[in-house]
């Protein structure tokens, strides 16, 4: 009988960009006899084995992240990518198969087994090289956008550093740093036309191969979509367009009459009125540390050690730098059961917003991370986003000095007005980027000709963004689809940010009822991790999945209302 060898003690010194490192242990779950009941510590080995995978990779892929300059942590990138994932894809195919043979009547697998089971049907062995080689045009699109940067009076600022520009008080400074931004994007126009055509032409093979009539439905089964459709995703654009598109047309008229403009531009959408001083919460990362350490400590002790462990193990990189790949994210350690956090601060509120926004995150993995199998740790991403987006408004009362925060309490009520007014604003660009999505994989023909992408991104701006006037940047208006790293890198993962939003804004509003209560029901859905279906888990939380009109309704009310109230603070 064949017994699993002991896997590694430690991650350090393990070379894991070799499928040498894991095939003893692959073969050896393939080749164990396996019975119902002897099927647990079988899929105990197996789980076990995945958290080493998952940490080796995660390490690597955030090794490049930080530094896309580094041709070594690349290479290792690549060489994972090359070496490791395609047989790794394979061998658990033939472990889903084996598996699944057992007919296991378990209720604490059901859920596993039901997205395993989706898994093993849609797995092609000849769709393995084509998302290898989808993985490096992922890449390419960080190595493009990462070294994207500008002479800013004679320093030389990346795209987040000149973004954080167009929050500026003079007019003059955001509309130079919007020209240099988008002369920076329109120099890559012609590369991410041809990237992204490879893309679709790609992920189209991939779901033909897999027997589906096109990519959107090979994505909806590939993310364990079973609770909504693609047809309830464009439901969901329809209540947005119906409710929020008239909020965020208030937004930007007040914003157009308090800047006193005739015209409201894009360098004008993140610009406050008034002559105080554009916010500037915090100079570097140990200060936006600091204090997110007082704040966290106010909300819960045990979510506050959380943080205090992260800041402690040095699992935060927060500010931007030259080389350093876009955006922001939060990735799990299994094996070490410790969150990272990457993002690229610049010392707005936003970036404020992001620190929290990605502690959800990181609090959800703490949370659920220690859970039997690291299947049960695997919640729906749909709920993943209430964890993180959640934060962002339940750290809000806390945020003047006071409670340990950045703030006087004028510029708290500043910060929680521009936060509210995003939210209302970023639920029509997401149903936008979400739109764009299904027309590209329900029509990949004409979406590998970079004018049509170029034509329906305008389209459906016309249809969700209003009010700003884009007169003169007609290009960078259509090529807008190039700015969201998803779009090239997760495609389909943005409506998720929609209906957690929605989810995230019902956990605020129990909160303003029974601060208490909500914040015990937000932490028992976190330990839930994957062990219930999505709907149960929004539940939990005491909140309800569903996107309606009336929801939708309800929702920018409190928005709008709470807005309208910290004006008179402000």
């Amino acid at each position: 009988m064949t017994t699993f060898p002991p896997l590694p003690t430690t991650i350090a010194g393990v070379d894991g960009r070799h499928w040498e490192t894991y095939q003893p242990y692959y073969e050896s779950l393939i080749a164990q006899p396996l019975a119902p009941d002897s099927s647990r510590t079988w899929l105990q080995n197996w789980s076990e084995l995945t958290k080493l995978f998952h940490e080796i990779s995660a390490r690597i892929y955030i090794a490049k992240t930080q530094d896309t300059t580094d041709q070594d942590k690349q290479t290792a990138f690549l060489e994972l990518v090359d070496n490791v994932f395609p047989k790794a894809t394979v061998a658990e195919q033939t472990l889903k198969e084996r598996l699944l043979a057992q007919e296991l009547a378990d209720p604490d697998l059901a859920l596993i087994l039901r997205a395993m089971r989706n898994e093993a049907e849609l797995f092609r062995e000849e769709n393995v090289p084509l998302q290898t080689e989808l993985q490096k045009l992922e890449n390419e699109y960080d190595n493009i956008t990462g070294r994207l940067q500008a002479d800013w009076d004679g320093q030389q600022k990346n795209v987040s550093q000149l973004e954080a520009l167009l929050e500026d008080k003079d007019r003059t400074v955001r509309e130079r740093a919007w020209q240099v931004m988008c002369d920076l994007w329109l120099g890559s126009r012609a590369e991410l036309n041809e990237l992204y055509a490879k893309m679709v032409a790609l992920r189209t093979q991939i779901a033909h191969n897999a027997g589906l009539p096109d990519y959107r439905a090979y994505a909806f089964r590939e993310k364990n979509r079973f609770d909504y459709t693609p047809a309830d995703c464009l439901t969901f654009h329809e209540a947005i367009e119906q409710v929020v598109v008239p909020a965020a047309r208030r937004v930007l008229a007040r914003k157009q009459a308090q800047l006193g403009l005739e015209l409201l531009r894009p360098w004008d959408v993140k610009a406050e009125a008034g002559d105080a001083p554009a916010l500037k919460p915090y100079e570097k990362q140990d200060d936006l540390v600091r204090h997110g350490q007082a704040i966290f400590a106010q909300i819960d002790a045990e979510l506050s050690g959380y943080f205090n462990t992260m800041a402690a193990e040095e699992l935060l990189d927060l500010d931007t730098r030259p080389g350093k790949a876009l955006g922001g994210y939060c990735d799990y350690l299994p094996v070490s059961q410790r969150p990272f956090i990457f993002m690229n601060g610049v010392g707005t509120h936003g970036d404020v917003q992001t620190l929290f926004h990605e502690a959800g995150h990181a609090f959800h993995g703490f949370k659920s991370g220690p859970l039997p199998l690291v299947w049960h740790s695997d919640s729906p991403m749909e709920f993943n986003e209430v964890a993180s987006m959640a934060m962002e408004l339940l750290t809000a009362p806390y945020l003047t000095h006071d409670q340990g925060g950045f703030y006087t309490p004028a510029e708290a009520a500043r910060a929680r007005i521009n936060h509210l007014e995003e939210w209302i604003l970023f639920l029509p660009y997401m149903a936008v980027v979400d739109a764009f999505q299904h027309w590209v994989y329900t029509h990949p023909t004409e979406a590998q000709v970079a004018a049509n992408c170029d034509a329906t991104w305008g389209s459906l701006w016309d249809r969700f963004m209003p009010v700003a006037d884009w007169t003169g940047y007609e290009a960078a208006r259509v090529t807008g689809w190039h700015r969201k790293l998803h779009i090239f890198q997760v495609p389909f993962y943005y409506i998720e940010y929609g209906m957690a939003q929605v989810g995230a804004l019902q956990v605020w509003r129990n909160s303003l009822q029974d601060p208490a209560g909500a914040l015990a029901a937000y932490k028992q859905a976190l330990a839930l991790g994957g062990t219930k279906p999505l709907p149960e888990i929004y539940a939990a939380a005491g909140i309800e999945f569903r996107f309606d009109v009336p929801m939708l309704t309800e929702l920018t009310r409190l928005m709008e209302q709470t807005i309208a109230d910290l004006s008179a603070v402000a």
